[in-house]
């Protein structure tokens, strides 16, 4: 399994949308929508790594491929980390991209566009960003912004991530968009970290890499596509599939 591997973690339990993997989008789950986003950007082997029998049932059902891991885990980097040494445990892959499960309308060239950054041996952990155009977005503490520095076209090294709006004054603001390729060697430093102080403030779990003086780099693309995390996403998710 040399070169990157695509991996979706999805948990059945969620605060805001219990079972939010299996929902319903236009008769399909909405995991299977993810893992199909993620298998026509044809760039890696793709897998979905879940806590539950049913999620991978219905992957499997769809032509894909699952593993279950542990229900304890407490984020989706955990998880994808034990699903990576459960197919690999000889480290052959060396690039792993975190596609959050719910996320349907990703899209494939911004799959692509996400391990850019890791050409440059320097960066650690690559992401995307956009620019933010609506002043309701960019004060929401749902959207969260990206701080960073231009390193080269169309590219940012990110020096923090927060809810708030910032940088202070003129100039643009930047949507952080969740979608990560890490190293392997990374992926592994990043879980054995212990939790960072401004992560479990702005409950952000990027900040734990910035703080331990990870680098991440942020891919600018053309636009944010919303993830499902509430009914209302759901709803929202439908109507636009339903307009194609």
């Amino acid at each position: 399994m040399p070169g990157p591997l695509i991996i979706i973690p999805a948990r059945f339990e969620s605060q805001r949308l219990p079972g939010k993997a299996l929902a319903d989008l236009g008769g399909t789950p909405l995991i299977v929508h993810v893992w199909r986003r993620a298998m026509e950007a044809a760039i890696a082997p793709v897998l979905v790594a879940t806590d539950n029998a049913r999620i991978a049932k219905a992957v499997q059902a769809a032509g894909g491929t699952a593993v279950l891991t542990q229900t304890s885990h407490i984020s989706g980097s955990d998880r994808i980390f034990e699903a990576l040494e459960t197919v690999d445990p000889k480290g052959d892959c060396d690039i792993v991209i975190n596609l959050q499960g719910d996320q349907p309308l990703i899209k494939a060239a911004d799959l692509v566009a996400v391990l850019r950054p890791l050409e440059d041996p320097d960066v650690d952990i690559a992401t995307l960003a956009t620019p933010l155009c609506s002043p309701a977005e960019r004060d929401s503490p749902d959207v969260v912004k990206v701080v960073g520095t231009p390193c080269c076209a169309d590219r940012l090294r990110a020096l923090y991530f927060s809810r708030a709006a910032v940088p202070w004054g003129d100039g643009p603001h930047f949507h952080h968009i969740g979608v990560y390729a890490y190293r392997r060697k990374a992926l592994s430093r990043f879980v054995h970290l212990p939790p960072g102080t401004l992560e479990a403030r702005e409950k952000l779990e990027q900040l734990r890499a910035l703080e331990a003086g990870m680098r991440i780099d942020a891919e600018l693309v053309e636009t944010a596509v919303f993830g499902v995390d509430t009914p209302a996403d759901l709803e929202r998710a439908r109507a636009f599939l339903g307009s194609k």
